[in-house]
């Protein structure tokens, strides 16, 4: 699947066409973040890192936004085979 471009995963975001890992979520957690925060760091970020997986040669971004309360974070997400967004993790810079 070609690279998403912001548009495309933010329409997916505003549309809840997305699944959080477990990874992400406990990510999330981890840094006390909500799925609002989550979603602000699609919603208000740009893709700054295109990545693809040496052995399976699957293909991520990195989105640097903001969360809610304005600091910086990043979520690294691909598009999986059913069209939904997958988010892999995400944290706060």
């Amino acid at each position: 699947m070609p690279n998403p471009t912001i548009s495309q995963l933010r329409h997916l975001i505003r549309t809840l066409n997305y699944v959080v890992s477990t990874h992400a979520a406990e990510e999330l957690e981890d840094d006390d973040l909500s799925i609002l925060d989550l979603e602000n760091i699609i919603l208000t970020g740009q893709v700054t890192e295109r990545q693809r997986d040496t052995q399976t040669r699957e293909s991520k971004v990195v989105v640097s936004g903001i969360i809610i309360d304005g600091k910086p974070a990043q979520a690294v997400v691909k598009i999986g085979f059913t069209g939904k967004l997958i988010v892999i993790t995400a944290y706060v810079l």
